[in-house]
C-alpha cells in the first residue's frame, strides 16, 4: 500500500520528476513549494550534502522559469548537529535564492526549535530584505506573541494549525481549542501585517474566514496546501484569483516521511487515509 499512497503525496524522487509536476501545476494556475525529504540529521555530512542539493534545486528552478519556491526544515540543514550548522546552511541557500529569485521557506518543527529558527529567520529576512519565509503554529501557545515580533519584518509569514504533538504546557490540545486559535492569529496577521500571510490549511473553513479578513483588512494573502490533499479545491481557488500555492515533497526518503508523520498523532494517519479516500 506504501507506495500508491506515496504517489499521492510525493512527486517522485527526483528534481527533474518535481519540477515536471510544478510544471503541470502551473498551468493550472498552482504554484509550487518544493521540499526534499529528509529531516533529524545528527551528522553534518548528509545536513550540509542536503543543502547543496537545495542550491543546486534553485538554480534548477531559475533556468525552468516556474512559478516555484522551496521549503526547508531546520533539522534537514543541520540544526540536530548545531545551531550554528542550521544557520550557516540556511544563509548558503537563502543567498543562493535571493541570486536566482527564488523564495524559501523555513518550516517549524516542533516547539523546541522555535527560538532558533525565528531568531535565524529574522536576521536572514532582515540582511535580504525579503525573499524568505517562516512556517508559525497555531496551537502553539506562544504563537500570537511571536507573530508581533515577525509583523514588522519583510517576508512572509505560513500558519498552521500545528502537526506534532506537543507538551500541554506549551500547547491546545482540543481541536475546537486549535481552532479558535488559528482564527485569531489569522485575524492578528490580516489587521497588523502589510502582507505575506500564508493560509496553511485545508479547512474550508479557515480558507473562508481569510476571504472575510482579506474583504474586511484588504491585506494580502495566499493558501497553502499540501499536493494530494483537496487538488480540486487547490484548481478552483486559484481559478478564482486566489494565489494557491501547493507544498510538494520528493526525494528518495518518503517512506521515513510517511512513517514518521504516522507516529506522530493518530490525526495525521486519519488525515491521510481521508485524503487518499477522497
Amino acid at each position: 500500500m506504501i507506495p500508491p499512497i506515496a504517489n499521492n503525496f510525493v512527486a517522485g524522487e527526483t528534481a527533474p520528476g518535481a519540477l515536471d509536476h510544478v510544471a503541470s501545476l502551473n498551468d493550472d494556475g498552482v504554484k509550487g513549494i518544493l521540499n526534499l525529504l529528509g529531516e533529524h540529521y545528527d551528522e553534518r555530512q548528509p545536513a550540509d550534502e542536503d543543502a547543496d542539493q537545495y542550491i543546486e534545486l534553485v538554480k534548477e528552478i531559475d533556468r525552468s522559469g516556474l512559478d516555484c519556491a522551496i521549503s526547508v526544515k531546520p533539522s534537514q540543514i543541520g540544526l540536530d548537529v548545531g545551531d550554528d550548522v542550521f544557520v550557516e546552511n540556511l544563509e548558503r541557500i537563502v543567498a543562493a535564492g535571493d541570486d536566482h529569485g527564488v523564495f524559501v521557506w523555513v518550516d517549524m518543527e516542533d516547539y523546541t526549535t522555535t527560538d532558533v529558527t525565528l531568531d535565524a529567520y529574522e536576521r536572514l529576512v532582515t540582511d535580504h530584505e525579503g525573499g524568505v519565509g517562516v512556517c508559525t503554529q497555531a496551537n502553539l501557545k506562544r504563537t500570537p506573541e511571536d507573530l508581533e515580533r515577525l509583523a514588522p519584518l519583510p517576508g512572509k509569514v505560513r500558519l498552521v494549525k500545528g502537526a506534532y504533538s506537543e507538551p500541554e504546557s506549551v500547547s491546545y490540545k482540543k481541536k475546537e481549542r486549535v481552532n479558535e486559535a488559528y482564527r485569531d492569529c489569522l485575524e492578528l496577521m490580516f489587521e497588523e501585517f502589510d502582507g505575506g500571510i500564508g493560509v496553511g490549511s485545508h479547512d474550508p473553513a479557515m480558507i473562508d474566514y481569510a476571504k472575510d479578513l482579506h474583504d474586511e483588512y484588504g491585506t494580502d494573502y495566499e493558501v497553502q496546501m499540501l499536493m494530494g490533499v483537496r487538488d480540486d479545491a487547490q484548481r478552483d481557488l486559484a481559478a478564482e484569483g486566489v494565489p494557491m500555492w501547493q507544498y510538494i515533497p520528493y526525494g528518495d526518503k518518503w517512506f521515513s516521511y510517511f512513517y514518521r508523520r504516522v507516529r506522530e498523532r493518530k490525526e495525521n494517519a486519519l488525515f491521510a487515509v481521508r485524503a487518499v479516500l477522497s
